[in-house]
C-alpha cells in the first residue's frame, strides 16, 4: 500500500494518443467513507456512468473521523490499515465526495504525475480550481466556475429492494401502531444551525401538535449525530406513547429503511439533506422542521452550505411543507440531473487520447 503525503500536482502534460490510436475505457476508482448518504451519491454516479468502477473504502484515523483537516494532497488523516489499497496502476478518474476524500483524491493524482482527473461531489471550501469537475447541489452557495455543474436536489436515490426488505423485516413489529404512522427522522447539530436541548423541545412541541391533528402514532428515529441531551429533551416533549429508536454505534438493527417503506408521513429536521431528499424521492408526505441558523451563518463563503436551500426548493416545487402545514403526497416524485452530470464527466474524456493525457482545466 502506498503511503505518505503528496505535494501539489505537477502541471499536466498535453493529451497524448491512446495505444494503437483507439480510445479505451477510463480506469475509474470511487472513494467512499463512513457516511452512508455521501456514499450513496457517489454510487449513483458510478452506476450511471456505465464504465467499470473500482470502489475503494477509506477509513479515517480517530482524530479525523469528525475533525476537519486542512485540505491538501495527503493521506495523513487516513487509517491505512482499515482502508482499501491505494497503489498503481493509478486511475484515470476518481469519483468522490467531501473534504476528507478530496484529500485522498488529490494525493492519488499527485502519484499519477497529474494524469488522474477528479470529480468531486459537493463544493470544497478551498482549492476549487484543482478539481476537474465539481457537482454542486442547491445547498451550496452559488459558485460561478467553469468546472462546476449546478444541480437542484443532490443525487440521492432510495434503493427500493433494500427498503422493501427492511419493511418486511419490521412489518410485524410496527403492526400494533395506529395508522397513520408519522416517522420523525432526527439529525443533529452542524455549524450552520443550532440544535440543542432548547430547540429539541421546540421540535417536540411542533411535532406533537401536528400528530395530534393527523391522528395515528409517532415513531422517532435518531441518528449518529443526535446528542443524548437532544434526544432526552425531545422525548420529554413528545407524547408518552411515542416509539423512540435511540441510535447506538453497537446497534444490530436500525429502523430507518423500514420506516421509509412503512411510514405514512414524515417529519425531518433540515440539517439532514440525505433524509429530506430520500423521503421526497419516495413521493410521500414530507414536513420539514427548519432549525434556527447559527449566529453569523450568512457571512460564510460561497462554498458554505445554506441548509435553508433544500427545504425551500422542496417547498416551492410542492414536494414538502413546513411543520405545521398539512403535508400531501406530490403528484410525482422529484426528478434529478443525473444525466447532465454523467454527460459532463464523459466530456472530460471525449478528446482524442484524453484517457492517457490530462485535462488542463484544473491547473492552478
Amino acid at each position: 500500500m502506498a503511503t505518505g503525503d503528496g505535494g501539489p500536482a505537477p502541471l499536466r502534460p498535453a493529451p497524448a494518443a491512446a495505444v494503437g490510436g483507439a480510445p479505451r475505457t477510463p480506469r475509474v476508482w470511487s472513494l467512499v467513507g463512513e457516511k452512508a448518504g455521501d456514499n450513496a451519491q457517489v454510487r449513483v454516479v458510478a452506476e450511471a456512468l456505465g464504465w467499470p468502477v473500482e470502489e475503494r473504502r477509506i477509513a479515517m484515523r480517530e482524530r479525523w473521523a469528525r475533525g476537519k483537516p486542512f485540505v491538501r494532497a495527503s493521506l495523513h488523516h487516513v487509517d491505512l490499515e482499515r482502508s482499501g489499497r491505494l497503489e498503481p496502476p493509478w486511475p484515470d478518474l476518481v469519483l468522490t465526495i467531501g473534504r476528507r476524500m478530496s484529500m485522498v483524491a488529490l494525493w492519488i493524482r499527485a502519484q499519477s504525475g497529474g494524469r488522474t482527473r477528479i470529480v468531486l461531489l459537493n463544493v470544497p471550501r478551498r482549492r476549487a480550481r484543482d478539481f476537474d469537475l465539481i457537482v454542486a447541489s442547491a445547498q451550496y452557495r452559488d459558485p460561478r466556475r467553469a468546472n462546476v455543474v449546478r444541480l437542484g436536489l443532490p443525487l440521492m436515490r432510495v434503493d427500493p429492494v433494500a427498503v422493501e426488505a427492511a419493511a418486511e423485516a419490521w412489518r410485524s413489529r410496527l403492526a400494533h401502531l395506529p395508522r397513520p404512522i408519522t416517522a420523525l427522522l432526527v439529525g443533529g447539530p452542524t455549524k450552520p444551525v443550532i440544535f440543542d436541548a432548547a430547540v429539541a423541545r421546540q421540535l417536540g412541541a411542533a411535532v406533537s401538535r401536528q400528530v395530534a391533528e393527523s391522528g395515528g402514532s409517532l415513531f422517532v428515529s435518531t441518528s449518529r449525530r443526535t446528542p443524548a441531551e437532544v434526544t432526552d429533551a425531545l422525548v420529554a416533549a413528545l407524547p408518552a406513547d411515542t416509539t423512540v429508536y435511540r441510535w447506538r454505534p453497537d446497534a444490530v438493527e436500525n429502523p430507518y429503511q423500514a420506516l421509509l417503506g412503512l411510514a405514512d408521513a414524515f417529519i425531518v429536521t433540515n440539517d439532514s439533506v440525505t433524509m429530506m431528499v430520500e423521503v421526497a424521492r419516495l413521493g410521500r408526505p414530507l414536513s420539514v422542521f427548519e432549525l434556527p441558523p447559527a449566529p453569523g451563518a450568512w457571512l460564510r463563503t460561497w462554498s458554505a452550505r445554506d441548509l435553508r436551500a433544500i427545504p425551500h426548493l422542496l417547498f416551492e416545487q410542492g414536494f414538502a411543507t413546513p411543520v405545521g402545514v398539512p403535508a400531501r403526497p406530490p403528484a410525482v416524485p422529484p426528478s434529478d440531473d443525473l444525466d447532465r452530470v454523467v454527460a459532463r464527466i464523459r466530456a472530460l474524456f471525449e478528446r482524442p487520447g484524453a484517457v492517457t493525457g490530462a485535462n488542463q482545466s484544473g491547473l492552478r
